[in-house]
């Protein structure tokens, strides 16, 4: 489980923590600030399945309890061939367009992790989002692809527990992930290390770019 991607809680080798992030998660909440407003995610061949339940609520604060939907599956032996595309039901500025998105999200992090492509990731995400420079960080190093990454490494949106629209328009929540059983190497020659079987929260706030929403800041804590 690639937890606190940005870094509080230090689970396994994905969660360098850096001093700029603490100093900005002491002082702001998720849906007002910790990057600066400027538009800027892995999944082997699988694209994510479609938001399940239809968000309920205002156009303001009123927060939702979607059903759950779930994505990620083991890796594929010859890796994958193209990056996931955002799916139709993740287009637009609506709450269920923001679940699923998640979903979207998840599967373009699995991506990464099998091929430590992180391009497709940061495209979705907001140029100062650190949680998502944490995991692009980390995939340079710890991918199937050079051969540090292997097992059942893949993140599984088990549900979208919430999402609701702030004050400032941006969408923020919080989703449950599990990851199987994964080694890690520190270079393809290194022993593994086994990491893996945990379920973690994902806290995220969203941000509209071009139409659709993009990932503005996420940790994930065990």
């Amino acid at each position: 489980m690639r937890v606190n991607y940005g870094g509080l809680t230090l689970v396994t080798h994905r969660n360098r923590p850096t001093q700029a992030l603490l100093a900005c998660l002491a002082t702001t909440t998720l849906l007002t600030a910790c990057t600066t407003p400027s538009p800027k995610a892995a999944q082997p061949n699988t694209a994510p399945p479609p938001a399940s339940g239809t968000p309920t609520g205002s156009a303001n604060e009123t927060p939702s309890s979607p059903g759950p939907t779930a994505t990620g599956s083991s890796p594929s032996t010859n890796g994958p061939t193209a990056p996931p595309t955002r799916p139709p039901s993740a287009t637009g500025p609506s709450l269920a367009a923001g679940e699923a998105f998640i979903g979207h999200y998840v599967a373009l992090l699995n991506y990464a992790y099998a091929t430590g492509d992180t391009g497709p990731m940061m495209a979705a995400s907001d140029k100062g989002c650190i949680g998502c420079k944490g995991v692009s960080d980390y995939t340079k190093k710890y991918n199937a692809s050079r051969g540090t990454l292997a097992g059942d490494y893949n993140d599984r949106l088990i549900s979208v527990k919430e999402i609701y629209r702030g004050k400032s328009g941006r969408l923020g929540g919080s989703a449950t992930l599990k990851t199987g059983s994964y080694t890690e190497r520190d270079s393809p020659s290194a022993s593994p290390v086994p990491q893996g079987n945990l379920t973690g929260t994902m806290e995220f706030t969203l941000s509209a770019s071009g139409g659709n929403w993009v990932m503005y800041e996420m940790e994930i804590k065990e």
